[in-house]
């Protein structure tokens, strides 16, 4: 049966294919629907006045009539469509009105005839598509609003294909999903019946990449069912070109070799202070490289004490990494070389290739590189840190705080910043990478090395966009249940503003489906670039949730309102304290402080207060995590506070109690050493703010989620 399906697809695409087309007509369409099951009313063509009428009668009841032309994609624009046609004579005159708009709109049109449809009944209108998305392919959207779709952007997309359970989570994606389960006394749709029509049509668009576009639009929801009342169905004018891949094995293999290199080239290496080649040499040098260091320059025989090569063939032994100083017209000759010596990676930190409108240098490099099996890193980047191996290949400032995150960024400005967090904030990196120009190596690659990496604890990455956004999804998909992926992506504004054939069509590269897609992966997207960096340095230094209880301990009514905002905003939950834990909060509390949730022990109170609701809030095992709103008087000084916040921790942690702690610090300037404190102890806090502690215990928990541990 499925066979025969997908025989009776392909050669109805044949033939459209065949006469130089790419829109189907609505009742090609009808042919593919019928094929996968997705519901749609009873149609036929009418090829005159005469047929209309008896097609009509045999409905019986008010009919739909559209223009059916290969020629004419938005039927409406043209005129081309009469809703309730009903009685011989309103059909006859909508049939000759119909063609005449039809044929004032484009003369040259072919007509085929007008399409005579049942009336479907009034009902809930959604939208039910797929589209190719530029950067992760197949993606099916569903979304309220009918012709209103591209306005409202109520739509919600994932990567197709997709099965029941994650086609019926679409429907409680979109802000208006209630409306689906009955407001003001209306009834309910049948959600699993719209479920089935996502995911058919994920399914179709699945079995055949061709499909450029597929609408139906409006899909009518009602109690009973879901049936589409339009099916617009666009095929694909080219084919993508392949994108070189490798297996999982081969991507280890080959990042194991670039980050924990035994031995490394620097092809342009230099005495002279001030170029690039002395600059990395210095940091390769300094920062303590275990490994050999050969520097290679045809025109000295010495560089920082070590024996220079002539040319990097001339290099005894095997070579895991050849970074590249020179300007980007010697790279291809260089890399030639390269590839001779079997080198497995360059680094290329070179500009001059396509993001300066060398698009043809830079496809020489990648075709030298396909040819030897070198996997190339830029070009037009500051290089890469891997900490753990005092590695510093960088002309860039050094960086040798070990730890376990690890970040990327596709921008060298934006590394840079990342270097200056990391050394302001003390944070531990793994490694920092530079992406730039991403002619090969990207960040599904290093994804799934730092997903394997035991020196790593969290991946943040900065992009711009991705080659392969499935490549990535599915990187991320293996890596997020082990640790946390934070992602910035860049550039908001949509990248779709092609003409597209169809509303769903219109929406392909599109933000929003950059963000549902990650959230479909279980990768945190952060807002900002501080926003990145903070989840990447405080997310290995809270524990898991166990929970949604999150319990607010303020010794200011105000921050305790402000936080509580921040629990909202952030999609988490303040636990609702039940009678025998709010009396037990009351007895450590004054008599003008406030229980329930916020717990509010005012400001004046002594250490031993704080210390006291901690310790409960710590030892109730109704409660999952801890927001601590911190208000600085000397009755309890900043530092304090601080020392015995981290002590409390550290005992309940050496007990095998571990819930997430977060805090806010108002105060004088002395807030800020006691937040650094904290930090270092295993509680996030954070000065002068009530957002930035909840939003990242706020990615905590969704990271939380995404990896199956609530």
């Amino acid at each position: 049966m499925a066979e025969d399906r997908l025989e009776r697809v392909r050669t109805l695409i044949d033939s459209v294919r065949a006469e130089g087309r790419t829109a189907l007509t609505a009742p090609e369409g009808k042919v593919i629907a019928d094929a996968y099951g997705i519901a749609v009313p009873g149609e036929e063509l009418a090829k005159d006045a005469d047929e209309a009428l008896a097609f009509a009668d045999r409905f019986g009841g008010p009919v739909v009539m559209k223009i059916v032309s290969p020629d004419i994609l938005h039927k409406t624009d043209a005129g081309g469509v009469i809703v309730g046609v009903q009685g011989a004579d309103d059909v006859r005159a909508a049939y000759d009105r119909i063609i005449a708009n039809a044929r004032a709109y484009d003369a040259g049109a072919r007509i085929d005839g007008v399409q005579v449809q049942e009336l479907l009944p009034k009902g809930q209108e959604v939208i039910v598509g797929a589209v190719t998305d530029p950067t992760f392919g197949k993606v099916v959207a569903f979304g309220l609003g009918g012709v209103l779709v591209e306005v409202l952007k109520d739509v919600t997309f994932r990567l197709a294909p997709v099965d029941e359970a994650e086609s019926l989570s679409m429907l409680d994606s979109i802000r208006a999903a209630e409306v689906l389960r009955g407001v003001r006394g209306g009834a309910a749709v049948d959600r699993k019946a719209i479920a089935e029509q996502i995911r058919r049509v994920s399914q179709l668009v699945a079995d055949f990449p061709e499909i450029a576009e597929v609408d139906l639009n409006p899909v009518i929801a009602t109690p009973e069912g879901a049936v589409a009342a339009d099916i617009r169905v666009i095929l694909s004018e080219s084919e993508p070109e392949p994108r070189r891949t490798f297996t999982r094995e081969q991507i280890l293999t080959s990042m194991r070799r670039l980050m924990q290199p035994s031995s490394v080239a620097v092809i342009g290496a230099s005495n002279e202070q001030g170029k690039i080649g002395n600059s990395v040499m210095r940091n390769l040098v300094d920062g303590g490289f275990s490994g050999e260091i050969h520097p290679v320059n045809p025109k000295a025989d010495d560089i920082l004490g070590r024996k220079a090569y002539k040319s990097v063939t001339d290099v005894p032994g095997e070579v895991d990494v050849a970074v590249f100083a020179i300007p980007a017209k010697f790279v291809a000759a260089a890399l030639e070389e390269v590839g001779r010596k079997k080198i497995p990676n360059a680094v290329l930190i070179p500009s001059g290739f396509a993001e300066t409108g060398e698009h043809e240098l830079q496809a020489e490099i990648v075709a030298i590189a396909e040819r030897y099996g070198i996997r190339l890193l830029g070009p037009n980047i500051y290089g890469y840190y891997s900490t753990w191996q005092d590695l510093c290949a960088t002309f860039c400032t050094p960086y040798d705080v070990k730890g376990g995150v690890a970040l990327t960024s596709q921008s060298g400005g934006i590394g840079m910043a990342i270097l200056g967090f990391a050394r302001s904030t003390k944070t531990g990196v793994s490694a920092i990478v530079g992406l730039g120009n991403k002619s090969d190596v990207d960040e599904d690659d290093l994804l799934t090395w730092f997903g394997e990496d035991p020196h790593t604890e969290c991946i943040a990455m900065h992009l711009e966009d991705l080659k392969d956004g499935r490549a990535f999804v599915e990187a991320a998909r293996a890596t997020v249940p082990k640790k946390p992926v934070v992602v910035l992506k860049a550039g908001r504004t949509a990248a779709g503003a092609k003409a597209a054939g169809s509303h769903t069509g219109a929406l392909a590269g599109d933000d929003a489906v950059y963000d549902d897609i990650l959230r479909q992966a279980g990768v945190i997207r952060a807002p900002g670039l501080n926003d990145m960096l903070e989840y990447a340095r405080a997310l290995p230094v809270l524990p898991a949730p166990k929970g949604d209880n999150i319990v607010i301990i303020t010794g200011a009514g105000g921050s305790g309102v402000l936080l509580s905002d921040a629990v909202s905003d952030n999609g988490l939950s303040l636990m609702e304290i039940p009678p025998d834990l709010d009396e037990a909060f009351r007895r450590f509390i004054p008599p003008f402080g406030a229980a329930g949730n916020p717990v509010d022990i005012t400001g004046g109170e002594p250490p031993s207060t704080y210390e006291a609701t901690i310790r409960l809030g710590l030892q109730d095992p109704r409660i999952h995590s801890l927001v601590l709103g911190y208000w600085h008087t000397i009755v309890t000084p900043p530092m304090v506070f601080a020392e015995l916040t981290a002590r409390v921790v550290a005992e309940f942690r050496a007990r095998g109690i571990e819930k997430p702690v977060v805090a806010s610090l108002a105060g004088d300037v002395e807030v800020e050493e006691a937040c650094q404190y904290l930090f270092e102890r295993g509680v996030v806090a954070y000065p002068y703010t009530t957002e930035k502690p909840v939003a990242v215990l706020g990615a905590k928990y969704r990271w939380a989620r995404a990896a199956g541990l609530l």
